[in-house]
């Protein structure tokens, strides 16, 4: 683990490499798995208020889901995370394009009508974020779906906390990711 201020920062985000690749795994992280995304406390009310400006970007199936279950939810384990349509199948707030799933809020973000890019779990993702009272720690979290971003990755060479280095300076700012630089040059 590496320690960057608040933060450990396990080893794997640094050796591992991963690139997303839509184009081969067509976006199914926002389909699969058994919950919805991840939120932080204040991400709550960002969907709450961003909800009118992107509902008419969503899917019919999204906003019956989003209408009957709220813009955000607490999953079996007692985490807030985004509502999922039918429960369990995909985050509500997708698109699809071409095949591809896409996040409804990034949309929004890049037609100008949000300030706000999406939940910083998506943003982050592969790296998952577990929260603790004095720190946070950073973990590379493998999922066989992601297959192709790691051979991508390992193509051109990227390891995971460049491919996200967008991400870590939106969470925890240029000087922190500087320090991250640093302390993996070192």
């Amino acid at each position: 683990m590496i320690e960057i201020q608040n933060a450990l920062v396990h080893e794997d985000v640094i050796s591992e490499q991963f690139v997303c690749n839509l184009n081969k795994c067509k976006g199914i992280c926002c389909v699969e798995g058994d919950a919805g995304a991840p939120l932080e406390a204040q991400e709550r009310g960002i969907l709450e208020e961003i909800y009118p400006k992107i509902r008419h970007l969503l899917e019919p199936a999204g906003i019956q889901a989003i209408e009957e279950q709220g813009t955000s939810v607490v999953d079996a384990d007692g985490d807030l995370t985004t509502p999922c349509v039918g429960g369990n199948k995909e985050c509500a707030y997708v698109t699809f394009e071409n095949g591809i799933t896409k996040c409804g809020i990034e949309k929004a973000w890049e037609q100008g009508l949000i300030g706000w890019q999406k939940p910083i779990s998506c943003h982050l993702y592969p790296i998952r974020v577990t929260r603790y009272p004095e720190f946070e720690v950073l973990n590379y979290d493998r999922w066989h779906i992601c297959r192709d971003a790691c051979s991508f990755g390992r193509e051109l060479k990227v390891p995971v906390y460049r491919f996200l280095k967008g991400p870590l300076i939106r969470k925890y700012g240029e000087d922190w990711y500087r320090e991250l630089e640093e302390s993996v040059s070192s």
